[in-house]
């Protein structure tokens, strides 16, 4: 029997990952996305794409991500509309959408409209400091490669970052749990260790 909460291939669900930058988020959402067939959505991939080709709108938020600062909501809002619906089905695992209350209410609204239920949402736990000892050593390794390290990947902007989702983002939490869909994950360990347990709080 399929658990209610795991995603079923050909019907429209939807999972949120939670969890501070540093987390892991988008490793095991890759993961998860692989195993089940989801469709992968994640802003930072979206926005880091637009600065890097350097468009109107890569340009604006260029200095907002440097700074560890959120973008604006009805940006990030406008592109989850475009990408959903323009999906035949929408099977899809947000990494880094929502961050405030107000993107998960519109986020509600939007998935209500399209008829594309959360099934869950994984929250990474992950002590600050081991966070930001990952987000150095993240950059430190792109260098070693002789690659340029994503521009938030420095301690400075790291502890900003920190501040910013305790902020305005840990709201979320209590949000998603008095929804029933809140589901813990113990962050630290093997990649290998914590997508074990994100798969046991799906079923």
């Amino acid at each position: 029997m399929t658990n209610k909460n795991m995603p079923v291939q050909g019907r429209n669900q939807v999972i949120i990952f939670l969890g501070p930058p540093g987390a892991g988020k988008g490793t095991q959402a890759e993961r998860l996305a692989s195993e089940f067939q989801l469709t992968k959505i994640s802003t930072g991939d979206i926005l880091r794409d637009h600065v890097a080709r350097q468009s109107p709108l890569g340009q604006q938020i260029a200095p907002i991500l440097k700074s560890g600062q959120l973008v604006p909501d009805d940006i990030l809002i406008a592109l989850i509309r475009d990408r959903l619906a323009n999906m035949d089905n929408i099977r899809v695992i947000f990494d880094g959408f929502p961050r405030t209350l107000a993107q998960a209410g519109a986020l509600d609204l939007l998935l209500e409209e399209l008829g594309a239920p959360i099934v869950a949402v994984p929250l990474l736990e992950v002590p600050d400091q081991l966070l930001i000892d990952r987000i150095v050593e993240r950059g430190r390794q792109a260098v070693q490669r002789g690659e340029t390290p994503r521009p938030d990947d420095n301690e400075e902007t790291a502890r900003e970052r920190q501040i910013v989702y305790h902020r305005e983002t840990q709201p979320l939490i209590d949000y998603y749990a008095a929804r029933g869909h809140l589901k813990p994950v113990d962050g630290e360990g093997s990649m290998d260790d914590v997508y074990g347990r994100i798969r046991q709080t799906l079923g």
